[in-house]
């Protein structure tokens, strides 16, 4: 099956592993190479990549990881280091290409950061595109279900367009950077990126999630525990149904059932944020959480613990904006984001080091070489 995605120039449908060997022979004869994939995680409960997108200086190829068991040799072409990987914004990418596959990539370069680097006001693949190569790029899939099949062929001219036009937009940044001085700067960051892996927990094995929802741990005991009875029973329908919890019920529903604790359904009808139409879809089973939740002894409610903050030294805050002060006025001369330039955890790493040297600038973890040429000076300074 061959895409054929407009102003892409053609795209390969690779769907057999005989097909995927001769690709991957191709691919490995590039210097560099665009990817990308695909993910359902607005659609589907279990995620997981639903297309790899791949694009040399001469083709685009789209690997449909439903119809081929074996993508190995996607993973040996991530690893091998004499090819230059290029991602657009390529955390998650890397993320779940460690989780769904334990695939390892090194010699990469991303678009975005290069673009935050470079000052960039507007760093969206399609806002680089326009700019860079006077493309337009239509976002109209960008939360499109990816577990369909056959996928249409707008989709996959999506598909194909996100890593077609990427090495394009690698080179333009490139010489950006490099005019500015900067490109050992996105070295570094490129190198960070490969030691990227899944923290994330599995769909079904995080019974505290309910404690993360909007306006959770605000609720009363009673209501907290009727709201950790709803999210079981929405997370057993979204695993059953095989959909995103959100399109079961939303957050703010469940909280507002929480804190009403209907029990009737004449009841439901009062809470604002519940929609009629999931009140009569769902009534029964959420009057039946808040009814179990109700029915727990005082001892049995959740208490959540409150973390205790550490003593702050009393002159971090003043430290801490002396060198936000430095980093702001060296990000305006530079034209860049100040948080891009040094975050806040980095540079509350930096009060809390204390250093009074550039060597011990070097020990603290969170700062990157460029960023100690750029402001080491200037920080120890503000720290005096």
């Amino acid at each position: 099956m061959t895409g054929a995605p407009g102003g892409a120039g053609g795209a390969r449908y690779i769907a057999t592993a005989p097909a995927l060997a001769d690709l991957i022979a191709e691919l490995r004869r590039a210097k560099r190479i665009g990817v990308d994939t695909e993910a359902a995680s607005f659609h589907r409960y279990r995620d997981r990549i639903y297309l790899v997108q791949v694009s040399s200086p001469t083709e685009t190829a789209l690997i449909d990881p439903l119809a081929i068991a074996d993508l190995a040799p996607v993973g040996a072409l991530l690893a091998n280091p004499h090819i230059e990987k290029v991602f657009h914004d390529a955390d998650y990418d890397l993320r779940v290409l460690d989780r769904d596959y334990g695939f390892r990539a090194v010699h990469l370069f991303d678009t975005r950061i290069a673009a935050q680097l470079a000052g960039e006001p507007a760093i969206g693949l399609a806002a680089l595109l326009e700019k860079y190569a006077g493309i337009k790029l239509d976002k109209e899939h960008q939360k499109a279900d990816w577990s369909l099949r056959p996928l249409p062929a707008a989709m996959l001219a999506y598909a194909a367009a996100d890593t077609h036009h990427l090495l394009t937009l690698r080179d333009a940044l490139e010489q950006r950077l490099r005019t500015l001085g900067r490109f050992s700067w996105a070295a570094e960051e490129f190198k960070q990126l490969e030691s990227l892996r899944w923290t994330g927990l599995a769909p079904g094995v995080d019974e505290d999630g309910y404690l993360r929802i909007k306006g959770a741990k605000a609720l009363p005991p009673r209501s907290l525990a009727a709201l950790r009875e709803l999210y079981r029973w929405r997370e057993r329908v979204a695993e059953k149904e095989d959909k995103a919890p959100f399109r079961i019920v939303g957050n703010d529903a469940l909280v507002g059932v929480s804190r009403a604790l209907p029990g009737t359904q004449a009841d439901l009808g009062h809470i604002r944020e519940l929609p009629s139409s999931l009140a009569r879809r769902h009534g029964d089973a959420l009057l039946d959480a808040v009814a179990r939740a109700k029915r727990l002894r005082e001892e049995e409610l959740p208490r959540p613990e409150r973390s205790v903050r550490p003593l702050k030294d009393p002159g971090f805050d003043a430290r801490l904006e002396r060198l936000k002060a430095v980093r702001n006025r060296i990000a305006l001369e530079l034209e860049m984001d100040a948080g891009v330039l040094a975050g806040r955890t980095t540079l509350e790493a930096v009060v809390r080091s204390r250093p009074a040297d550039r060597a011990a600038l070097e020990q603290i973890p969170a700062l990157r070489r460029w960023q100690i040429d750029v402001l080491g000076d200037a920080m120890l300074e503000a720290l005096r």
